[in-house]
């Protein structure tokens, strides 16, 4: 038999295995949902101790794309996620009022901080956030913005605001347009004071001569939100998978493994889903 005559008879046995594999890359491919979220929930570790638990659950894999607050609801109006998992409220409810996410769902929440120099050379150390600010802004104070429109970065722009100090932040102050990792290592190696989230600091290995300074002012506390991205926005979006993380992380079980996630014996997030 010619190659050619071979190739004619083994042609239907070909297009078969390709559908199949096709059949099966599609298969895949809908085990799974992407999660646009911030740094904060990656870099402090607590994706790598919640989702393998959610994946026992669902059988859902969750693919992570970690970003500041602003950008990750930037990358769920693209269409380019499927769930948020983020922490500015204002934001959030505003995206959901647009029509761009489902329903917000309060899922937890933790604290900012204020970190600088154990030293202290601005005599910013208290309780009071928007007292530290004025004395950085005073002494021209070294300061790492992550200025990329996070979270973190929107509450540090409100605490200036409270401040009277934020058309003058002082010439040591600087933005880095980066991850909150990132800000803290450029603050451990420059001896400048930053705003972090207590999750990510608690994680953070390359402290240097850094401390917390200011600490347990109540205008510090941080609220995360989880929401289904409108698939009447974006008809590919895996609503219904990315519901049943929604359901699993504000269920009992998954509080239960949020409040679990510690680190030397410190948990770094505090579940409050309403029950």
């Amino acid at each position: 038999m010619s190659q050619f005559k071979v190739y004619l008879a083994l042609k239907p046995i070909h297009q078969a295995l390709a559908a199949m594999l096709f059949v099966a890359s599609g298969a895949v491919s809908a085990q799974s949902i992407t999660m646009a979220s911030t740094t904060s929930t990656e870099q402090s570790g607590l994706f790598s101790h919640l989702l393998p638990e959610f994946k026992k659950a669902s059988g859902l894999d969750v693919k992570v794309v970690a970003l500041g607050t602003g950008q990750a609801l930037d990358t769920a109006r693209c269409g380019d996620a499927d769930v948020l998992f983020v922490h500015d409220q204002v934001a959030e409810e505003k995206f959901v009022a647009d029509g761009w996410g489902v329903k917000r769902y309060p899922v937890m929440y933790n604290d900012f901080i204020l970190v600088g120099p154990k030293a202290d050379p601005a005599g910013a150390k208290g309780k009071d956030i928007v007292e530290a600010l004025k004395k950085l802004a005073a002494g021209n104070a070294n300061f790492v913005s992550r200025g990329d429109k996070s979270g973190t970065h929107a509450a540090e722009l409100r605490y200036w605001k409270l401040s009277g100090a934020d058309a003058a932040r002082g010439s040591g102050y600087k933005e880095c347009g980066c991850g909150m990792g990132p800000a803290l290592n450029i603050a451990a190696s420059s001896g400048a004071y930053a705003l972090a989230d207590r999750g990510t600091w608690l994680n953070f290995k390359n402290r240097a001569d850094l401390a917390i300074l200011v600490e347990g002012d109540t205008r510090l506390f941080n609220q995360y939100g989880v929401m289904v991205v409108n698939p009447a926005k974006h008809a590919h979006v895996k609503a219904q998978d990315a519901q049943k993380f929604v359901d699993w992380v504000v269920s009992p079980t998954g509080q239960a493994v949020i409040a679990s996630y510690k680190i030397g014996g410190e948990q770094l997030f505090f579940p409050n889903a309403p029950k």
